[in-house]
């Protein structure tokens, strides 16, 4: 089996062990009290407090997290979802956490493929890549918001074929050669390339996002990584046994996230919330120990639905739970050299 991508296995270590990383905007803006404040300053739902967004990256990466995730909502939709995501566009704003983050692997969950041109979507997240010196893993997803489709001139019912062959093209895009797309009549000859190329000659992880309209089987043949919604234990505990009995246990791994509101009390018992926990520190770790038991290998916390200041959240986390999870340290070889190696191998 070849070795994995550095991110990947910035996230999935070989020992097996899990990691833990964070879904942006790290804000708070769905705690009731913080709602009611908003209602009355007549601040939107769901669109989050930014002021400090870059700064609270950063402190992630210090705290050794392994990721940071994004995801990408094209439009607000406050009648509908009610909910703006991380509002910056997902490339730009990941462009920005390349240049001031060192460590943290830089995940989108997801980008929705079907809306986006597949060989403008390789071109940036290769210049993503090589501007983090390596770090990026691409989440896609067919998309949910049915809104969405006839606005951009995509048709959603056919969003399915164009998640396939968007991934198609990505791959080729990468490959490291001239380009070809037999399906649109594009051959090597014509000696197109798609620059800058990703830093691995692996090209970029993709982990795909749910079921994006596709079958089980064609998506452990072809993601690397799956990115599945949160579940209680025994649904998780089946759906991973699938995936694994899919992918004949090859080493692609299971990633979630996961809401957390962390309480104040450390012996809090853990109770559910919508797609998440509610739990004080110790019965957090007990359940990411449980998690990591039946494979899971990568959780994201989305911190949204706390009712306390990020920074405190984050120095918990990183003091109390991160060391029975740690993140291996990245190696020189992986992202280390950052851009001046890549870019000598781009004009070599």
């Amino acid at each position: 089996m070849a070795s994995p991508h550095p991110a990947l296995a910035r996230l999935a270590p070989a020992d097996g062990r899990l990691t833990l990383g964070l879904e942006l905007p790290l804000d708070n803006d769905w705690d009731p009290a913080r709602r009611r404040t908003d209602r009355a300053a007549g601040r939107p739902f769901g669109v989050p407090d930014l002021t400090g967004h870059t700064r609270l990256a950063q402190l992630a990466d210090r705290l050794g997290f392994a990721a940071l995730w994004l995801r990408d909502v094209p439009l607000y939709d406050p009648a509908q979802f009610g909910d703006a995501g991380s509002v910056f566009e997902t490339f730009t704003h990941l462009g920005h956490l390349a240049a001031v983050t060192d460590n943290v692997v830089l995940g989108t969950g997801a980008v929705v493929l079907p809306l986006r041109d597949p060989l403008l979507v390789a071109k940036a997240a290769a210049t993503v890549d090589v501007l983090s010196g390596g770090r990026m893993l691409l989440g896609l997803a067919s998309g949910d918001r049915p809104v969405e489709y006839p606005l951009f001139e995509r048709d959603f019912q056919t969003r399915g074929t164009a998640f396939r062959e968007g991934v198609e093209t990505l791959r080729a895009a990468w490959h490291g050669g001239p380009l070809e797309l037999p399906r649109v009549g594009l051959g090597a000859d014509r000696k197109l390339e798609v620059l800058p190329r990703p830093v691995h000659t692996t090209g970029i992880p993709i982990a795909v996002a749910g079921g994006a309209q596709q079958t089980p089987e064609w998506i452990a043949e072809h993601a690397d990584a799956s990115l599945n919604y949160p579940r209680e234990l025994g649904a998780l505990r089946l759906k991973i046994r699938e995936w694994r009995q899919r992918t004949e246990d090859g080493g692609k791994p299971y990633l979630t996230p996961m809401m957390l509101a962390l309480q104040d009390d450390a012996d809090a018992p853990a109770r559910p919330i919508r797609l998440g926990l509610s739990t004080g520190r110790k019965a957090l770790v007990d359940h990411l120990e449980t998690m990591a038991g039946l494979g899971v290998a990568h959780v994201s916390f989305n911190l949204r639905p706390s009712d306390r200041p990020i920074d405190e959240v984050l120095h918990e986390l990183a003091e109390d739970v991160l060391p029975c999870f740690p993140t291996p340290p990245p190696t020189p070889a992986d992202f280390g050299s950052r851009l001046e190696a890549t870019v000598r191998k781009q004009r070599g």
